[in-house]
């Protein structure tokens, strides 16, 4: 191979490498925002964004002591909503954006004494990402809670790489990744610490524990399984944190819908059962009404008696001769 053809085989290596490497997808809107929030509470010295086209372009910088520095041409149209705040949270805010600011983002946090951080953010043009995966299961829990989400694979093929994500109408973030090949687990720049395990058996299965749960952690959770071979299985669970009084009302909640549903069929079922038994009856009385007007059109049915036809009798003359009656001699 050339010298030529082996660097820019290189270079796409490269290029899908960091196109595989962001955290965080970002749907396209005129006014948009692209967070990055150091989960830590270490010593930020300053702040950098950068837009990915090639190389990277800076757009702003946050300095604790100096302030913001918006660069050209994104000036008039982009802010870091929290610099007067906190400085572990530095989101771009995007007002009036256009189609040429789809792209990839990234933020560079430099602290002292770590060194950096960085997170890298991908804008796309979407509908929208919560309604197209619908759940598959439902968990409820009370905040301040620890909460584990499990899921196991369904099939027996072999894993390589399992991706925990949460999923908003807005955004997707990367919570962690486990490569199952390598056997090591990669946390991810996610706003707070999710904690991740993976196992491989007969199944492979995957854990992530929310620490002290909070009203903020309420979503979509997505599991993602994909194999050697390109096989893959997803499993999404909603999860909805409550307080206690909240969670009362919830369970009152529900108990009376259950006891309306209940009402509601019995009264339709009682509604149901008497029109059934109306009908019959009705159809009872009908079918004797009827019955007793037949046997009555058959009392009333008599044949017609034949009277005995007068005969006109008329008188009959005999003729017979006459004779005289003479004394007897006396002897």
């Amino acid at each position: 191979m050339d010298y030529p053809a082996f660097l820019w085989a290189i270079l796409v290596y490269k290029a899908l490498c960091e196109e595989q490497s962001w955290e965080t997808t970002v749907k396209f809107a005129k006014n948009m925002t692209l967070e990055c929030v150091y989960p830590s509470t270490d010593n930020v010295t300053q702040i950098e964004w950068f837009k990915i086209n090639g190389q990277e372009k800076s757009i702003a910088v946050f300095n604790p002591t100096y302030g913001v520095s918006i660069k050209e041409p994104y000036n008039d149209r982009v802010s870091i909503l929290n610099s007067t705040m906190a400085t572990s949270d530095m989101t771009l805010f995007f007002h009036n954006a256009s189609e040429a600011d789809v792209g990839f983002y990234s933020c560079l946090f430099h602290l002292f004494p770590l060194g950096s951080w960085k997170k890298k953010l991908l804008v796309v043009q979407s509908d929208g990402f919560e309604m197209t995966v619908p759940p598959n299961s439902h968990i409820i829990s009370e905040s301040g809670k620890n909460i584990t989400l499990t899921h196991q694979l369904q099939s027996t093929w072999k894993v390589q790489k399992v991706l925990w994500e949460k999923i908003q109408p807005h955004q997707i973030d990367l919570l962690a990744s486990c490569n199952m090949l390598q056997g090591r687990s990669y946390s991810s720049k996610y706003r707070r610490r999710v904690v991740s395990t993976c196992s491989e058996g007969r199944r492979s299965t995957s854990t992530i524990t929310i620490p002290r749960a909070a009203a903020a952690d309420a979503g979509l959770y997505r599991c993602r399984f994909h194999g050697k071979a390109g096989e893959n299985e997803t499993f999404v669970t909603q999860l909805t944190i409550t307080d206690g009084k909240i969670d009362d009302r919830y369970i009152l909640f529900v108990a009376g819908g259950t006891v309306l549903l209940l009402f509601v069929f019995l009264i339709t079922t009682i509604i149901v059962i008497s029109h059934y038994r109306r009908r019959k009856r009705q159809k009872r009385i009908l079918f004797e009404k009827s019955r007793d007007t037949q046997n009555k059109v058959a009392n009333n049915y008599r044949p017609p008696v034949s009277t005995p036809q007068s005969v006109d009798s008329e008188d009959i003359y005999v003729n017979y001769p006459t004779f005289s009656r003479r004394p007897k001699a006396r002897v």
